[in-house]
């Protein structure tokens, strides 16, 4: 299994869980990220932090580290 950082450009995932380990798993499951949610990964700064995510119709940015905690099929 993956996480949402490993995906390329234009790659879509569905979220499996969250790792609830992570000090922002809360903060992710409140912007969107709860499991069975289909995922986008739509851009990247020129040091792949913070990365932007389509969830729920919307454009959602994340730091990298916590894009890890989320786990994707």
């Amino acid at each position: 299994m993956k996480t949402a950082a490993e995906l390329k450009f234009g790659e879509t995932g569905i979220i499996h869980e969250i790792d609830k380990s992570h000090p922002s798993s809360r903060r992710i499951l409140e912007v969107g990220f709860t499991p069975g949610q289909e995922i986008e990964l739509l851009n990247t700064s020129i040091f792949n932090d913070p990365i932007a995510f389509s969830v729920r119709g919307s454009i959602i940015a994340v730091r990298k580290s916590e894009a890890n905690c989320i786990k994707i099929l």
